[in-house]
């Protein structure tokens, strides 16, 4: 299978998904030490807040974000 066009073997863009972004939540808030009810409460919303905005506002969010 080729490369896209301007793809620079190696550097391929990661895989994404929303599924993706949930681990990566949950292995956050695991290693800071969450309770699992948090854990699920906040995977929870997630659901919520992927079906309500694009991946554009979620960068608009953390740019202007104090975090």
């Amino acid at each position: 299978m080729g490369n896209a066009f301007g793809m620079i073997p190696g550097l391929e863009p990661d895989e994404w998904s929303n599924d993706a972004c949930r681990g990566y939540v949950i292995m956050a808030m695991e290693n800071c030490g969450f309770s699992k009810k948090d854990i699920r409460r906040v995977v929870g919303q997630l659901y919520e807040v992927f079906d309500l905005n694009s991946v554009e506002d979620a960068k608009e969010k953390y740019l202007s974000s104090p975090y």
